[in-house]
């Protein structure tokens, strides 16, 4: 495979937007955390506790997709500063580790897409529930 200074460089506007994504993922889930965690002060609930739970491992999911996508995009930059320097070789090996990591940082991610559907579910759940207990006392 040929490599040049523009190959790692073709990956940079597709990094930027997933960042902008998990950015906006871990914002998102921020305020959600601080929403249930209000709800359940006012009022506990088992349910709560289940989505907290959820968005904890959720969060930490997000953290790890941000650092394996920040090490990859570091890796793309460092391997065209290794292959101006004129080492082809080395710039092979360390843009398909940067590769290597951008695939981490989506394979966390597809993770994490399923917790979240998982959360919602529960969602669900507890909103049929409580439909199925207010037909009952009607």
């Amino acid at each position: 495979m040929e490599i040049t200074i523009t190959t790692p460089a073709l990956l940079f506007p597709a990094v930027t937007f997933l960042l902008v994504a998990y950015t906006n993922r871990f914002l998102a889930l921020g305020s959600r955390i601080r929403n249930l965690h209000d709800r359940y002060h006012d009022q506990p609930d088992e349910i709560l506790l289940a989505q907290i739970a959820s968005l904890r491992r959720r969060v930490v999911l997000i953290r790890n997709m941000q650092a394996c996508g920040v090490g990859g995009l570091f890796l793309c930059v460092f391997c065209i500063l290794v292959l101006f320097a004129g080492w082809i070789q080395l710039g092979q090996v360390i843009f398909a580790a940067s590769l290597f990591l951008f695939l981490a940082s989506l394979g966390i991610s597809l993770r994490e897409i399923f917790l979240s559907m998982e959360a919602l579910n529960l969602e669900l759940r507890n909103m049929e529930e409580q439909s199925l207990k207010r037909k009952k006392k009607i």
